[in-house]
């Protein structure tokens, strides 16, 4: 088979880039080895996929913890308000929520990815279904592509494979090894995104416990410098925590090893450490007879207080009138800044992204080309370059996707 533009992949990045080029009048076609396109896609953001940020391209740039530099161009070029532009442009109805997530209003993530693939059906892209195992490169360009079962000879090829993450939806790291085939430098892939070991036992304690309105800090315990402060939802789990916020967290933190970070959760940021102690106080007054293990029912969840008594240095059979402002004193702290020791990230295969991919000093800004070899693009997750939550990771895909695309 021959085509002038062949795209390896059809996620996110991929289907924008076939849409687009095909919109350019090139002839495109799409590998992709899952049964159905953009299964990742469709289980973004929870179902409802987080289409991109409303919001300008500097704040796009600042929520890129790596190499950012290297896609102000693309952004530049395709802006968050292009991206709702775009959809909207084939007939997704788009809303802002808080911290200028844009969704669907449908709150269907399957409206995004269905948009795309009729895009790209209407514009002539054909698709295959196969598993591409290398590339034919010849004096120094890539003509082409090896299947499983057929050769396909292009002018253009484009890497849009992924990362590591969500294995089960295709994204098996398949585009590494095609890149370094091509002479490529792959970084070290880990999970970003992604949920956070603990050491010690508390957070298996109280397991299944969802918080709702709190407050986390992550501490860099070598600078002692706060790299993360947000306030929000966190979950715990048997091996530590979870829950958006800890996602967040986990992009900010790198070179874990024993003792470096720390989270501190606040399980009350609305009150000061004052307010805190005259509500503790109030609480105490209406049962001062009463034994201090069952005394916080109506500060803290159930499955936190043994946890926190514990913590406290507080004997559990100590009536409350007779706890001292001292022991009060510690129990604040530790409601206010409850610490865990930080043992590592969760495997990148339960990761939302992957941090690392195809180093960009060897990709070109501009076309997403690649500088070794001609002919050959990279975009989306496979790139090492990845950002917070918020919609900034597609709106990474979307960019790169139209800077390959316009330069066909």
């Amino acid at each position: 088979m021959h085509t002038e533009i062949f795209i390896i992949g059809a996620g996110a990045a991929g289907l924008m880039c076939a849409v687009q080029a095909a919109w350019l009048g090139h002839e495109v076609v799409v590998a992709e080895h899952e049964r159905h396109p953009a299964q990742k896609l469709n289980i973004t953001g929870k179902g409802r996929c987080n289409v991109t940020n409303n919001c300008d391209v500097q704040t796009v740039l600042n929520n890129i913890p790596r190499n950012s530099k290297f896609l102000y161009s693309a952004l530049s070029r395709f802006t968050p308000e292009d991206t709702m532009a775009f959809f909207e442009s084939l007939g997704v109805e788009l809303k802002t929520e808080r911290g200028n997530r844009v969704f669907p209003v449908s709150d269907s993530a399957k409206d995004i990815s269905g948009a795309l693939i009729n895009a790209a059906k209407n514009a002539g892209v054909r698709f295959v279904r196969d598993d591409i195992r290398s590339l034919m490169i010849e004096d120094g360009s890539c003509i082409g592509a090896r299947g499983r079962t057929e050769e396909y000879f292009a002018d253009r090829v484009v890497v849009a494979t992924g990362g590591l993450s969500y294995p089960k939806t295709g994204s098996d790291g398949s585009g590494y090894k095609l890149a370094r085939q091509a002479g490529h430098s792959v970084t070290e892939c880990l999970g970003s995104l992604v949920g956070v070991e603990m050491y010690g036992s508390d957070c298996a304690k109280a397991m299944g416990l969802s918080l709702k309105n709190c407050g986390l800090t992550v501490r860099d315990n070598t600078s002692g410098k706060a790299v993360y402060r947000e306030q929000g939802e966190m979950l715990f789990t048997h091996f530590g925590m979870s829950g958006p916020l800890v996602l967040s967290a986990s992009a900010h933190m790198e070179n874990i090893e024993k003792g470096r970070y720390s989270l501190l959760i606040d399980f009350k940021p609305a009150l000061d450490e004052e307010k805190l102690d005259e509500r503790i106080l109030r609480d105490f007054g209406d049962v001062p007879n009463r034994d201090f293990g069952n005394s916080l029912g109506r500060l803290l969840p159930a499955s936190i207080i043994p946890v926190m008594i514990s913590r406290s240095g507080i004997s559990e059979v100590k009536k409350v009138n007779q706890i001292t402002r001292a022991e009060r004193e510690k129990l604040v702290r530790t409601i206010k800044s409850f610490e865990l020791e930080v043992k590592g990230l969760r495997p990148v295969e339960e990761a939302i992204i992957t941090r690392g991919g195809v180093e960009v000093k060897e990709i070109s800004p501009k076309t997403m080309e690649s500088k070794l070899v001609k002919g050959l693009h990279f975009i989306g997750e496979v790139i090492d370059a990845d950002a917070y939550t918020g919609g900034f990771n597609l709106q990474i895909a979307w960019a790169t996707a139209y800077a390959a695309a316009e330069s066909f």
